[in-house]
């Protein structure tokens, strides 16, 4: 007789429920459901002036700024969610989504007062780990091949030193090549520090 497997089903439990909860919010932000997009702000909000308005009305708008930016965060948060519908992809899934509701919570907490939006982040992120902790096994073991270093044999020191040496030198030519970049695109250091 074959045993009820338990935890494949909290954990099928989670992911649709993280797929319907990001699914909604995903398509409320492509649909222009979320924040106070630009051109369409509500009259107290525009009539507001930037000292009296409220945290979450400065946060809504500034979000709402950029319809590139709310399609950059909706695509992901839909693609995350799809992703974990399937055994095969739901890490990939939970991997793409972990980033975004860690930012909605922090984004929530420093910027608005809504709580029942910061509970579901927080409720959404908890199901989340969830899903990373029926699944140990096997996001220890992509933590161990992607940290251990398998070196068999001892590096010299003089290989070492040239290795340092060498890196020194290319971190230099990054810099100095993204500061050219930089000023030859306008940039200045009075215009950053103002």
């Amino acid at each position: 007789m074959n045993k009820f497997n338990y935890k494949a089903t909290i954990e099928l439990v989670l992911r649709q429920c993280v797929f319907i909860i990001i699914n909604i919010y995903g398509l409320s932000k492509l649909l222009g459901g979320q924040f106070y997009m630009k051109g369409k702000l509500p009259t107290e909000i525009a009539n507001t002036t930037l000292g009296e308005a409220s945290g979450f009305s400065l946060a809504w708008t500034f979000m709402g700024h950029s319809y590139t930016y709310i399609l950059f965060v909706g695509i992901f948060q839909l693609l995350g969610a799809w992703f974990l519908l399937w055994n095969k992809t739901k890490l990939i899934g939970v991997l793409i989504l972990l980033p975004i509701m860690v930012n909605i919570i922090v984004f929530d907490i420093i910027f608005l007062d809504v709580y029942p939006a910061l509970a579901n982040a927080i409720i959404v992120l908890l199901m989340l780990l969830l899903i990373l902790f029926f699944n140990r096994e096997i996001v220890k073991d992509i933590v161990i091949k992607l940290t251990s270093f398998h070196s068999k044999t001892r590096i010299p020191i003089k290989k070492r030193l040239i290795t340092f040496g060498i890196t020194i030198l290319f971190i230099v030519l990054i810099f100095s090549f993204d500061s050219f970049i930089e000023y030859w695109l306008g940039a200045s250091t009075e215009k950053i520090i103002e």
